[in-house]
């Protein structure tokens, strides 16, 4: 992703500063043995509000379309229902940017604290429209797939209850446990270490999600390195 000059100006204008994130020494061996690390105030409510606000545009005007399954894509509701987006199919957009600057600061906190190579990751946005929408049990990615090493979810749902559904169900080491998907809530775990499934959500359900990805070349991915040089100038291009 081309980021836009406007961004420091949002960034500037938020009223109060995007939180930066980091892992404590008792997360790492938890991610490290299968679990989950959960976080609240991870955009922080300025940024979390516009891309909440930002998610619903898009909606309405079709830009997020229902998802498929498997590598064809295919459209089958009642194992998964959602509609989605990837950042890289959006064209410029100042709050977008904003959201995909702070994964890729996640991307490298992940890989100061975890030393796990991470050299691009990829930013999906997603909404369950209620009315029992949901997305069966499965793993992100398959033992020793490097496409999906972690998997980051932001929950963009002000004022959730139980009655509203959607909470994340997973299966950490083996026993499952359900995560409510509160807002400005971060979840992260290994993409291949947790079974998971989204139970049916009963109003719109707004989430975005990364997934960093390991060393092989991705060529459709931006490489962030890549795009922070265009931004400073210092490539041709």
């Amino acid at each position: 992703m081309i980021l836009s000059p406007l961004l420091p100006l949002l960034l500037d204008g938020l009223g109060s500063p995007v939180p930066v994130p980091h892992f404590t020494d008792a997360e790492v061996p938890e991610l490290g043995s299968g679990g989950l690390v959960l976080r609240d105030g991870a955009l922080g409510h300025p940024l979390a509000t516009l891309l909440r606000a930002r998610l619903e545009q898009l909606d309405s005007r079709g830009a997020l379309v229902p998802a498929g399954l498997g590598h064809d894509g295919r459209l089958i509701p009642a194992l998964r229902s959602d509609r989605v987006a990837t950042l890289e199919e959006l064209g410029p957009d100042p709050v977008l940017e904003a959201v995909w600057a702070w994964f890729d600061r996640l991307r490298q906190a992940l890989i100061e604290a975890t030393w796990v190579g991470l050299p691009r990751f990829s930013v999906q946005l997603a909404c369950y429209p209620g009315g029992g929408a949901r997305y069966a049990r499965h793993v992100d990615a398959l033992p020793g797939d490097r496409n999906r090493l972690f998997t980051a979810i932001v929950y963009l749902n002000p004022d959730w209850r139980p009655e509203h559904g959607g909470r994340l169900r997973a299966w950490v080491r083996g026993q499952p446990m359900e995560v409510d998907p509160l807002w400005d809530r971060l979840v992260i775990f290994r993409s291949e270490a947790v079974p998971h499934e989204v139970l049916p959500a009963w109003v719109p359900r707004y989430s975005a999600a990364a997934w960093m990805r390991g060393a092989e070349a991705i060529p459709a991915l931006a490489d962030p390195d890549v795009v922070r040089r265009r931004v400073a100038g210092q490539e041709e291009g």
